[in-house]
């Protein structure tokens, strides 16, 4: 307290003393301060600036902070710690890499692995696949083999009867034979394939008599035809050709007769012989009337009342064309429909009926009743009122200009020579045909000429006189091409001949033409048709049609197809469910029989020509009438009641008694190897494809080290015998399927594109289905046909190039079309494609189908073909014309129509994927 006091007080004794101790006080912090603030600051700056520039020193000795050697920075602890956690780490890492590497190896082995089990999937895939088409196939097999009466029944023992066996009991009367009471069956089974004997003309006693014309040409015929044979053991038929005579009155009635009976297989009645007297002229006379031929059959153009048989004799057409083939391009064309008369007729008559009955004593004694009335003065009459009326122009001449031909009494002569007939034929809408005033008088040559000449320009023959018999009338619906009208109609017969429709006339005279063409025209047509006839009514079904035999060439094959991905395009057409199968041929055809008996009338009466008398294809031939099919069934029924199904539901429904059907790819090629395997490898996988035919249509034979694709289906390569495109359409044995895709070798189409093709033919199997479209036009300024490529809203005509089509047009392109039509192609090295359309829409009277909307279809960066030469178009501008001179009108018929899917460009919900069709 006291001290206190004294400070408080400041007495004088110790006022410096405390002021020194101020100072000294202050002097101290201020110091303390001052070296706080060097240490803080100073120290870091200089021990920074050592420990970034000592290490730089150029000496080793004197580096200060760098690292030493024998470790010996890690003699501190905390040092010594660190360096191993980094030593740890380091080794750490180098385990993790190693181990990473070793994963990445491990999945790079497992990614390997899971590729060869897709793959090993894949197979198995395909191979179960195959394993149950492979059983549904057996399964099919099986219900078919099981649905056939079995077990099957060989072929009947032939049992020949012997030489001199008479075997039927002899008729009371000669002019009742028919077929049940003078026709021997057993020597002609179903089975026998129709043997036919033909008597050599040479050999006969009254072969010197025969015109060297009609006997040169009936050996001519006899040498191809199909049924002929040497061995008169087997045979079913007998033929034997009396005429025509070059001097009928050298050779007596009698004489012939007793020549007849002497030859080696006449067995004391003639049975199961043919005579044949072909008529070469109008005035050829009626050799057989006093002549007694037993139980033969007669066929030939004249036939009196007395002496024909009806359903037993033949009556044939006139032998016009002896040793020569129509020339088509003086036959004029089937249009316009009207001429410019509307119709005509020239002739003169020799001799009255009523001066020939008188005269005639023997044959009247043989007719029964009154003889009838001469309606020959009222026809006159009645045809110069309408030719003097001017309603219409006509030409009618009952006096011949010149000396009228040779003719039998009663019968109207023909005027002028055949040319001179001809001519004005081509003019008249209709030609007259007066028949004989003599009504015992079936048939004459004159009539049957005159018919002739009529069918053959295009007239439409009108026969006055329905009691006459034309030509294999028994067989043939002649209302279809001419008009029978009896002589008390003859005041109406201008009535008749005016109300018929422009479509009508043309039909029949189309029709006239196929009869001509068929049944008249040549003497193979003749003798063909006469022993059609005679075997139609026998019922035995027609040979089967020859086929080419492919010769193969060979060649390796193992070349794997579909490696390159540019080469796999299937497309993007959404077709349903597919159906993948192992080759499968279409079932041979199997209705000989029942087409003999059942289809008649329709069959001899259709184009393009009878399926009797031309063999059978081994396929269903096309009925144009109905374009019936075999596999077609009766129609395309609903699938569930209308409510729809998938594609594949769709195809077993559509195929009737075939719900399983392919197609064989046909491929035309020339010298284009590499073009060539492209094009085969892009068939690698396409579903419904039974086989590829290749046809080298090059003399040079293929690279013998050319390594073939493996497509998964044949590749037969065909070696042709010269280089033609009618090659194209050989009816190949190898082609084991009724459809065909034909293809060329630079034709360039998708799956799904091809697949769709298949199933519209299916649909439409007698019509050409395919991509590019074409069409003709008509020229004003030059008056003629053009061929035109241009795109169009209409088209005519679908190129073979890529279109499928029926194997039967096969057969018809290469043995019934008319062979002008391919020399023309043979001489152009064109036009078969348009040949082709011609001939389907000849048959048909429909237009081709077009799918899709592709219209070209040449592969990019292949070789030019020859479809881009300049002269191209100018030679089938110059096709189409000859080939309408042919036909003797435009077959071809326009079409707006194109086929696409159902589903085409339908844009679908992700749950809807089957492909619906509502039939």
């Amino acid at each position: 307290m006291t001290g206190y006091t004294m400070l408080r007080n400041g007495g004088a004794g110790n006022g410096g003393q405390t002021c020194m101790l101020r100072w000294s006080n202050r002097i101290r912090l201020t110091w303390l301060s001052f070296t706080l603030f060097i240490i803080l600051v100073f120290f870091p700056l200089i021990a920074h600036y050592y420990l970034t520039t000592l290490d730089e020193a150029d000496e080793a000795g004197k580096r200060i902070f760098g690292p030493r050697a024998g470790n010996e920075l890690c003699e501190v602890k905390h040092v010594l710690d660190l360096c191993r956690i980094r030593e740890s780490v380091s080794e750490e890492l180098l385990q993790l890499e190693a181990k990473r590497q070793e994963l990445n190896s491990e999945i790079a082995k497992l990614n390997l692995k899971i590729e060869a089990c897709k793959k090993s999937i894949e197979n198995a895939k395909q191979d179960l696949l195959q394993l149950k088409n492979v059983i549904s196939q057996t399964e099919h097999s099986y219900k078919e083999l099981m649905a056939q009466n079995q077990p099957k029944l060989s072929l009947p023992i032939r049992l020949l009867p012997e030489k001199d066996d008479a075997g039927l009991p002899p008729p009371k009367v000669t002019r009742g034979c028919r077929l049940h009471n003078c026709f021997d069956y057993s020597r002609c089974p179903l089975t026998s394939g129709f043997p036919v004997y033909v008597y050599d003309s040479d050999q006969l006693a009254f072969g010197s008599y025969l015109d060297p014309l009609v006997k040169q040409a009936f050996q001519a015929t006899v040498r191809a035809n199909v049924y002929v044979t040497e061995n008169a053991a087997i045979a079913c038929l007998y033929v034997v050709l009396v005429g025509e005579m070059q001097e009928p009155a050298l050779l007596r009635p009698a004489d012939l007769e007793k020549q007849l009976y002497s030859l080696p297989h006449w067995r004391t009645d003639g049975h199961n012989h043919v005579i044949i007297n072909l008529s070469r002229k109008s005035d050829t006379q009626n050799l057989l009337y006093n002549v007694s031929t037993g139980r033969a059959m007669v066929a030939q153009s004249t036939f009196y009342a007395a002496q024909y048989r009806p359903g037993f004799d033949l009556v044939v057409s006139p032998l016009v064309h002896a040793m020569s083939e129509p020339n088509f391009m003086e036959i004029p064309p089937q249009v316009p429909v009207k001429r410019k008369y509307l119709f005509t007729f020239q002739g003169e008559k020799i001799e009255s009926l009523r001066s020939s009955l008188q005269e005639a004593r023997s044959f009247e004694e043989e007719m029964e009743g009154d003889p009838p009335a001469d309606y020959d003065d009222r026809i006159i009459a009645t045809l110069k009122a309408v030719q003097d009326s001017k309603l219409d122009q006509v030409l009618v001449e009952f006096t011949c200009k010149n000396q009228p031909k040779a003719s039998l009494p009663t019968e109207w002569a023909l005027c002028g020579e055949r040319e001179d007939r001809l001519e004005l034929l081509k003019l008249s809408t209709f030609a007259l045909i007066i028949t004989p005033g003599d009504p015992h008088l079936v048939i004459s040559s004159g009539c049957a000429t005159r018919l002739f000449e009529a069918l053959e320009v295009g007239a439409v023959p009108v026969v006055l006189g329905e009691q006459v018999q034309l030509p294999y009338h028994d067989m043939l619906e002649w209302n279809e091409a001419a008009l029978v009208v009896p002589k008390p109609r003859v005041t109406e017969v201008h009535f008749l001949l005016r109300s018929l429709s422009d479509s009508d006339l043309l039909a029949m005279r189309r029709q006239g033409r196929f009869l001509w063409e068929t049944y008249f025209s040549t003497a193979d047509s003749i003798f063909n048709t006469v022993l059609a006839v005679i075997r139609t009514r026998i019922q035995i079904p027609a040979a089967p049609i020859r086929e080419e035999v492919a010769a193969e060439i060979p060649h390796r094959s193992g070349k794997a197809a579909g490696t390159d991905p540019n080469m796999a395009d299937n497309g993007d057409l959404d077709l349903g469910p597919v159906e993948t199968e192992p080759p499968y041929a279409s079932p041979k055809y199997l209705r000989n029989l029942t087409l003999t008996v059942t289809d008649r009338y329709r069959s001899w009466n259709s184009a393009p020509g009878p399926f009797h008398l031309f063999p059978h294809t081994p396929f269903d031939p096309v009925l144009p009438s109905e374009a019936k099919f075999l596999g077609s069934g009766t129609g395309f029924r609903p699938i569930g009641g209308g409510a729809g199904g998938s594609g594949k539901e769709f195809q077993a429904a559509l195929g009737g008694n075939v719900p399983r059907e392919q197609f064989t790819v046909v491929m035309l090629t020339y010298e284009r190897e590499e073009v060539l395997m492209n094009s085969l490898e892009r068939l690698n996988g396409l579903p419904y494809l039974n086989k590829v035919v290749v046809v080298w249509n090059s003399p040079k034979l293929p690279s013998e080290d050319l390594l073939w694709p493996d497509i998964g289906v044949p590749i037969m390569v065909v070696r042709t015998e010269k280089n033609s495109l009618n090659n194209r359409f050989l009816p190949w044995n190898e082609i084991e399927t009724e459809a065909i895709l034909s293809i060329d070798d630079d034709a360039h189409l998708r799956h799904d594109e091809i697949m769709f093709g298949f199933r519209v033919w299916r649909e439409a199997r007698d019509r050409i289905v395919g991509f590019p479209g074409r069409y003709h036009a008509w020229d004003i300024p030059h008056q003629s046909w053009l061929y035109n490529s241009n795109y169009s809203c209409e088209l005519s005509m679908v190129l073979t190039g890529a279109a499928f089509f029926h194997k039967y047009y096969a057969y018809l392109y290469s043995y019934v079309m008319p062979q002008a039509i391919r020399d023309m192609v043979d001489e152009y090295i064109n036009c078969e494609d348009i040949a082709m359309n011609f001939l389907v829409s000849h048959i048909t009277r429909k237009p081709p189908i077009k799918v899709t909307s592709r219209w070209t279809f040449r592969c990019p960066g292949c070789p030019q073909a020859l479809s881009h030469d300049d002269s191209h178009f100018h030679e089938r501008h110059k096709c189409i014309n000859f080939f309408v001179k042919v036909y003797g009108y435009m077959p071809l018929l326009y079409t707006q129509f194109r086929v696409d899917s159902v589903l085409f460009k339908t844009r679908l919900p992700h749950d809807k994927t089957k492909c619906f069709k509502f039939i």
